[in-house]
């Protein structure tokens, strides 16, 4: 088999081998387990139990992710893609703008976006620019989805993004180690009563100013 490509002045270079079919089964399994592990558990599972729930060997997850800050790192960026998704897909399919919005967040719930909040706070390059993209990505996204509701006057004019994903956040964020192992089940009840308090007219009048974006980013 050729493993040497030409460039246009004929140069002959080394051709990258693609992965086995089989080792981005194993890849994507080991970051499924781990989003898993990490909401039932928190963060600091041990690496071994994420390999024994993907059915890999250790060999095979620290061949894919070298230390846990290059997992969690993966972990964290699959759920800001997929959620992301959600919202583009929401933005697109729904022409209520405000069951655009509501869809967008219960499948949020369904993605566990919350988990990431402690994830967050561990050792990992919270500064990567792929990872930078596509949290920007994602608050683009849901942006759109708010001033759309907001504009057709279907959603309360005394909130701001900001609000959405910090309630979100929070209602989703999973507790290790409660006794309440079924609290997961109401998650779904409570984001409606959420969605319920945020529709237009609104019912009454809320302490303090809306939470935007750029104060969710400040670190201190």
């Amino acid at each position: 088999m050729d493993t040497v490509t030409r460039t246009a002045a004929g140069t002959a270079q080394p051709r990258t081998p693609r992965p086995r079919a089989d080792a981005l089964r194993n890849r994507e399994r080991i970051v499924a387990a781990a989003r898993e592990m990490f909401v039932e558990f928190g963060p600091e599972v041990p690496l071994d139990e994420v390999a024994r729930r993907a059915g890999v060997g250790n060999a095979t997850l620290y061949r894919n992710f070298p230390d846990r800050a290059a997992l969690t790192h993966e972990v964290v960026l699959a759920v800001t893609s997929r959620t992301t998704g959600r919202a583009e897909e929401a933005a697109n399919e729904e022409q209520d703008p405000f069951l655009a919005l509501s869809r967008f967040v219960h499948a949020a719930a369904d993605e566990r976006i919350g988990a990431l909040c402690p994830m967050l706070s561990g050792g990992f390059d919270k500064d990567h620019p792929e990872l930078l993209a596509e949290l920007q990505r994602l608050e683009e996204a849901v942006e759109g989805l708010v001033e759309r509701a907001m504009s057709a006057g279907r959603l309360r004019t005394d909130i701001a993004v900001g609000d959405v994903l910090v309630a979100l956040s929070q209602l989703t964020r999973p507790l290790p180690g409660i006794a309440c192992p079924n609290i997961d089940r109401f998650t779904h009840r409570h984001i409606q009563l959420f969605l319920d308090g945020l529709e237009a007219p609104a019912r009454s009048r809320l302490p303090g100013t809306p939470a935007t974006l750029e104060d969710l980013r400040r670190r201190t």
